[in-house]
């Protein structure tokens, strides 16, 4: 089984920094890591991999020290890793971005199953991985909790899934090749071992160019990317309120007039 697990180097922490002039992450001297639910994705490739045997690629798109983010997936036992870095891609929004994953992922050749975390924490749009599947045009699932079996009938394989929705879960089956969202309940993530960290450290990144992946040069980066960034700021501090105290006809009464004069 053929198994792309599609990752994203993100900030390790909330005091995130916003360049003024550009509307982008500050990360100059923020330590970054793997975006937390796409450690999940990675583990769960890996359990795939166990039970049917094949290979497990980690790709990500990103800067040069994205390579970092590659190779501590290798550390965990991915067996490669794919940089996607180049400046033609500075600027994508998340349909850009998932159009540059697709197309690295179509260079890789037949495919089984792509995995994402159900989002990332810096931009919580859980876009991506859906729009991998509309460009590669591939059924999808997300939000996925458990992976309960393999199904395979006349050559063709099949998932059944459970997913998680608001009113409480489906299962359904789908058709492999897939694209799947999973979130946090499907796994606990392993740890990497000496042995996968040596091994990442000598591990060779592949790094592909947006001509490596023949992308559409109006489909990436600011040209592809239909919703900019117009502005961002942090809201300013909330004074604190008041508490009412007394009988609640007399407590409705006050805080009535304390909203009238709130919005008069």
């Amino acid at each position: 089984m053929n198994i792309v697990i599609c990752i994203k180097q993100v900030p390790d922490t909330t005091d995130i920094r916003i360049n003024p002039d550009d509307n982008t992450l500050i990360r100059a001297g923020v330590v970054s890591i793997i975006n937390p639910f796409d450690m999940y994705a990675i583990e769960e490739g890996l359990r795939l991999r166990d039970r049917f045997e094949g290979k497990v690629t980690v790709v990500t798109m990103g800067p040069p020290q994205a390579e970092a983010a590659l190779r501590e997936a290798i550390s965990l036992g991915c067996d490669q890793g794919v940089l996607l870095s180049d400046r033609a891609f500075a600027g994508s929004d998340t349909l850009a971005t998932s159009y540059a994953l697709a197309m690295g992922i179509k260079k890789l050749g037949d495919i089984d199953v792509i995995i994402c975390g159900k989002q990332a924490i810096d931009g919580d749009t859980a876009q991506v991985g859906p729009g991998i599947s509309v460009w590669l045009d591939m059924p999808q699932a997300t939000y996925v909790k458990k992976i309960e079996e393999v199904k395979e009938a006349k050559g063709k394989k099949t998932f059944r899934l459970e997913r998680m929705v608001e009113e409480g879960h489906e299962i359904l089956e789908i058709p492999l090749p897939c694209v799947l969202t999973v979130v946090k309940e499907i796994n606990e993530p392993r740890m990497p071992s000496l042995k996968g960290m040596m091994r990442a450290k000598k591990a060779e990144i592949i790094k592909w160019t947006a001509e490596d992946v023949k992308a559409d040069e109006k489909k990436i980066g600011l040209n592809g990317s239909p919703t900019q960034v117009v502005k961002i700021f942090s809201p300013p501090s909330r004074v604190g309120g008041q508490v009412l105290h007394g009988d609640p006809e007399d407590v409705v009464t006050k805080l009535r007039e304390l909203l009238k004069g709130e919005i008069n």
